[in-house]
């Protein structure tokens, strides 16, 4: 298990280069609540985006963001709703993203769901 928090990590930070380097801000990274994570809170332009990122070193078991359930996905929109409600962001547009790494590649999936 902490080989796969291990290589979680260097995921979320090869994610959060790649978002800084496309020109988005960090807000937060590993925002939690009782009822889930998200992995990283960015801002850019007049959006927030709340990104979950998933790795895999091949496709052999499948694509990363297939890893991204419906109940991941209910998870983490109530974490992101708890987000927008403590810093007053009910005006706000957002987008529930996923990166995707496999191997080197990174794929960043927008309005992957919604």
């Amino acid at each position: 298990m902490q080989n796969n928090r291990r290589i979680g990590n260097i995921a979320e930070k090869r994610a959060l280069d790649f978002l800084i380097n496309k020109g988005y801000s960090i807000i937060a990274t590993n925002y939690q609540k009782q009822f889930g994570e998200i992995d990283i809170i960015a801002k850019k332009d007049t959006y927030i985006f709340f990104v979950e990122v998933k790795y895999r070193k091949d496709i052999k078991k499948g694509y990363p963001r297939e890893a991204v359930s419906l109940k991941k996905q209910e998870k983490i929109k109530n974490t992101a709703l708890c987000y927008i409600s403590e810093n007053n962001l009910n005006n706000i547009d957002f987008s529930f993203d996923v990166i995707e790494i496999i191997g080197d590649n990174i794929i960043h999936i927008e309005n992957a769901f919604y």
